[in-house]
């Protein structure tokens, strides 16, 4: 069963414009974040797809195999399935291209899921949320799943929702989702290919498009909480951690 990785990586980002470009230890962020998941060992090949020639140029130059897909995709989604289109792959990975930090191993973890567990139509991962304010913050998005892993919600707001203060889990509760997703490649193309769903305008999260269509989605449990880039305020941040990790 052969996998792919696919990196979106768009020029307008609103807050960080072409911040897939924007250097890290000298180092242009899309690369990093390209040779941390070429290091996953299930990957049979890793592409960045864009919508801008400077990007391209940019991994061309650096022997990183790169795609050119439309500019009025919605979603990266959406421009992972045009990449993956052209590829012979059973699996397709949508790896976030603000990362640098991607852990391979949740990369290799994710396809494990598709390669060895049949029924999965995706695989995403999540990590614990022990601090209130994370939890009520809307811009990380909290998932609620079952004893088989299978998602049940994903939401901005905090669930689930504890009714008695006296109440004390034996497990972590609260868990932050982790926008990676693994597709079997027969849904990534069905899923792009039906409109967002009332959930999905409401929340502005895709994943509920594809528990509407009935997807079953595994969500693995890590530790791992990769370090995005959104604003110019975080390339200070992901350079520290790059050099702590020893990366640079």
């Amino acid at each position: 069963m052969r996998a792919i990785g696919v990196i979106p990586a768009r020029w307008a980002s609103t807050r960080l414009p072409g911040k897939s470009l924007v250097p890290l230890c000298g180092k242009p962020l899309v690369l990093w974040v390209a040779e941390r998941a070429r290091q996953a060992k299930t990957l049979d090949a890793v592409l960045v797809a864009t919508d801008d020639a400077r990007i391209l140029a940019a991994c061309e130059q650096a022997g990183c195999r790169a795609v050119m897909t439309r500019g009025d995709h919605e979603s990266g989604t959406d421009r992972v399935a045009e990449a993956a289109g052209a590829c012979e792959a059973d699996v397709v990975v949508n790896i976030q291209g603000d990362e640098p930090l991607i852990d391979p191993a949740l990369i290799d973890a994710l396809v494990a899921v598709m390669r060895e567990e049949e029924g999965w139509d995706m695989a995403t991962a999540a990590s614990p949320i022990e601090s209130p304010e994370v939890l009520r913050e809307p811009s990380v998005v909290k998932v609620v799943f079952g004893a088989r892993g299978q998602a049940l919600y994903f939401s901005r707001a905090p669930i689930p929702f504890v009714r008695d203060a006296g109440f004390v889990a034996e497990a972590p509760l609260h868990w932050r989702h982790l926008g990676i997703y693994a597709y079997r490649r027969a849904f990534l193309a069905r899923f792009v290919q039906t409109p967002p769903c009332v959930l999905e305008r409401a929340e502005r999260l895709e994943q509920l498009r594809a528990l509407a269509l009935g997807a079953r989605i595994k969500v693995v449990a890590t530790r791992s909480l990769a370090l995005g880039v959104d604003v110019p305020e975080d390339v200070p941040r992901a350079e520290a951690a790059l050099r702590e990790a020893g990366l640079a």
